[in-house]
């Protein structure tokens, strides 16, 4: 099974899986029609379906297109809204592509549909993958906008984090710097925040994603999965689990990365006139 990870619209991923011996493939989160085609041209396999996990545009609206390109094709989701849905799947339910095998994992929250998937080959040495889609991201977790905090807790410690630790983590968006930077707020003395970020840093300025990372890693240092721990609930005022993401939730949509500063002598340039006659021949 290989994955391939492919960047789009601002920050999106979406995802080829590949199943190698037959060259099948399966699409998670089509976005993009054109650049989808042009990978499976270059990788030479033949698309059987599309996964995905909710009906958001940056996420859902490349199906139509593609079911209409690509006759046949099968459309899974468990929301309605999802566009060329074919296939309604639901929580637990078990698909097969080849020797990849899919357990669907129903996690309404961010939407009221949305629905990941984890995938495996019997008897592979490969560790499994996580398509998390907007319900677990790197160093953070999605949105509640259809949903409540009582849903993402159950999402996040009763459905994806009780799956294998090695499983490898593949979510929708590009955000873990931000992320970061958040966790390193909750968590000032955390040593595997620090490292994350500075790693996430690295990967940013060479322009790489951060993706995959793993569940074990993640419960090193993604805050909305240390509810428990005593730093994360000391910088939220709260004990209850649930309370303590609730308001880790609310931090992390008001949080502002920090202003950068301006250049010491560009401005001291400013204050003494030193731009004025560059200034004036514009």
């Amino acid at each position: 099974m290989k994955v391939k990870v492919i960047s789009v619209l601002e920050d999106n991923y979406m995802y080829l899986v590949i199943e190698e011996s037959t060259r099948d493939a399966v699409a998670v989160d089509a976005a993009v029609p054109k650049r989808l085609l042009e990978i499976i041209r270059k990788e030479d396999v033949v698309l059987r379906a599309i996964l995905t996990t909710h009906h958001h545009w940056d996420h859902a609206r490349g199906n139509e297109e593609l079911a209409r390109l690509c006759p046949g094709l099968r459309v899974f989701g468990a929301d309605q809204r999802i566009g060329a849905l074919t296939h309604p799947v639901t929580h637990g339910q078990e698909l097969t592509f080849g020797a990849i095998r899919v357990r669907c994992l129903f996690t309404p929250c961010h939407t009221s549909g949305h629905m990941c998937y984890f995938m495996w080959e019997d008897d592979s040495p490969d560790a499994p993958a996580l398509f998390s889609g907007d319900t677990l991201f790197v160093g953070g977790c999605g949105q509640f906008f259809e949903g409540t905090a009582e849903q993402m807790y159950t999402n996040l410690t009763q459905i994806l984090g009780a799956l294998p630790k090695d499983t490898k983590v593949f979510c929708g968006h590009e955000c873990t710097v931000r992320n970061l930077k958040f966790a390193l707020k909750v968590e000032p003395e955390n040593e595997m925040v620090k490292e994350k970020l500075a790693w996430a840093k690295q990967r940013e300025e060479e322009d790489l994603p951060t993706v995959p990372s793993t569940l074990q890693e993640e419960f090193l240092y993604n805050p909305f999965l240390r509810v428990t721990e005593e730093p994360v609930q000391r910088f939220t005022g709260q004990t209850d689990p649930v309370e303590v993401l609730r308001t880790l939730r609310t931090e992390r949509d008001n949080f502002k990365k920090p202003k950068e500063q301006p250049n010491p002598p560009a401005m001291l340039a400013f204050d003494w006139g030193l731009f004025g006659p560059l200034l004036q021949k514009k």
